[in-house]
């Protein structure tokens, strides 16, 4: 799936912060920084006006933190990919931001080219996760294996391409069963394993493979 055009909204109450990451986004063709936000009011606003795909979206800002901002903007504009982009390690917001839907989580000290593959990789609908944050929220992700039903076969034949950023059309399509079907397991693991969304089962399943 080749991407023409992804258009980024940068909320950070950094003016500077702002600057540094617009001017290293608009160096890749293709990339557009479509708006900024200090703030998250101004961030819905902004959501709502420019309709972006991509929301840059600091941990902590002055007016509440990245969890509450990843809910609110998936219920003005349900498609748009949020990556936490911090300066903080917190266990436990990031846990609360994987909840309320994020899909990336990076800190500020990354390597800029990561960045810019980071935001191509959540447009194709790949989660990311910084590798110096993966240890910090397995710690925390709650593993109910003694309250958890076996998974079928097939359901963890999903999860490994949920794993992978498949899409459930794509997901159907390799395992030759309907798009609808492939919805219904979906809902179903979810339950099995008591996640929200598909980057929690991502995180859940990378977790029980490397226990193995």
């Amino acid at each position: 799936m080749e991407i023409k055009e992804i258009k980024v909204l940068l909320v950070d109450d950094h003016a500077i912060v702002r600057w540094g990451i617009n001017t290293l986004i608009e160096k890749k063709p293709g990339f557009i920084v479509c708006g900024e936000a200090g703030s998250l009011a101004e961030a819905y606003q902004k959501v709502e006006a420019l309709k972006p795909d991509i929301v840059l979206l600091d941990l902590k800002l002055p007016d509440g933190d990245g969890a509450t901002g990843c809910r609110q903007i998936k219920k003005i504009l349900p498609q748009t990919k949020i990556i936490i982009l911090t300066a903080y390690a917190d266990d436990l917001l990031l846990l609360e931001t994987i909840k309320a839907g994020a899909d990336g989580y990076l800190l500020k000290n990354i390597d800029s080219k990561a960045i810019v593959s980071a935001i191509e990789n959540v447009a194709l609908g790949i989660p990311i996760l910084d590798p110096a944050m993966v240890g910090k929220v397995m710690n925390v992700v709650r593993i109910k294996s003694e309250f958890e039903e076996e998974l079928t076969a097939q359901e963890r034949n999903i999860l490994d391409l949920i794993g992978l950023g498949k899409t459930n059309k794509e997901i159907a399509e390799e395992l030759f069963i309907a798009e609808k079907t492939v919805r219904n397991y979906v809902s179903k693991i979810m339950k099995k394993i008591d996640v929200t969304n598909r980057t929690e089962a991502a995180l859940y399943w990378s977790k029980q493979k490397s226990l193995k």
